[in-house]
């Protein structure tokens, strides 16, 4: 399925006028884990791998890639097979997280980012310039999220209808490739809620910058789990709200 169709729509401005216009294909993903965990998702249709890999290690549901032994797509369906002694318990944490103290809890679940690495404030600019020119999807249809893991070599970017799966398909394009999540940065764009915040923390990056704002849970999660955290990258400013020894001014 192409990430875009064109439909018919009547514009009104100085006058009325039917158009042709542009917009974001979106569907249903039922992925499933180990024939007994299930989850629907509303994701754009393309980079399916990559994200059942990022959503894995961002839920904390595996630990490497080493313990994916497949993912088999099927349409709209995702079936992955992973291995792991303690994945009832893992799967019960995620998928229930609400009953036992919701984002704090899994604060709690989370290792501190520990990464002595920094970047420079106009590699955040500059980042966030590529990744605005590289959003082709986004400027065609103005219907998707962008997310870019960045490294001093690679320039992994992906568009979404989901903010969080648009992330899950950079982090997850990263672990497919042997990243080391230590020196790398990832610039989106969204809001910042804790559950996004303890899904890059989980993975070891240290460093996440938005155009977006934080909200207060997501600024709390961020300076508990050792995250450095910008926001509203807009132009030559952010805001840094977070662990910003990180950011070289």
């Amino acid at each position: 399925m192409a990430m875009y169709r064109e439909v018919d729509a009547i514009r009104v401005d100085t006058e009325k006028r039917k158009v042709a216009e542009r917009v974001v294909n979106d569907m249903e993903v039922h992925l499933k884990i180990n024939e007994t965990v299930s989850q629907r998702f509303t994701t754009s249709p393309d980079a399916l791998r990559e994200f059942a890999t990022g959503y894995l290690l961002g839920e904390g549901l595996v630990e490497s890639v080493d313990d994916i032994i497949s993912v088999e797509i099927r349409e709209n369906m995702v079936d992955v097979r992973i291995d792991l002694e303690d994945f009832d318990i893992r799967s019960e944490l995620v998928m229930g997280s609400d009953c036992f103290g919701g984002w704090r809890h899994r604060v709690e679940m989370v290792e501190p980012v520990e990464s002595d690495f920094q970047v420079h404030k106009d590699d955040i600019f500059s980042a966030f310039q590529r990744m605005v020119k590289s959003a082709v999807v986004w400027r065609t249809t103005g219907g998707t999220h962008v997310a870019a893991l960045v490294t001093e070599d690679d320039f992994m970017i992906f568009e979404d209808v989901s903010r969080h799966v648009a992330v899950d398909k950079a982090i997850g394009s990263g672990a497919i490739n042997g990243v080391d999540f230590s020196e790398s940065f990832i610039v989106y764009s969204g809001r910042m809620p804790a559950d996004m915040l303890i899904k890059v923390a989980r993975v070891g990056v240290p460093i996440i910058a938005s155009n977006a704002a934080p909200t207060s849970s997501g600024y709390e999660a961020a300076a508990e789990t050792g995250l450095t955290m910008l926001g509203f990258v807009r132009g030559k400013r952010f805001n840094i709200y977070s662990h910003p020894e990180r950011i070289i001014i």
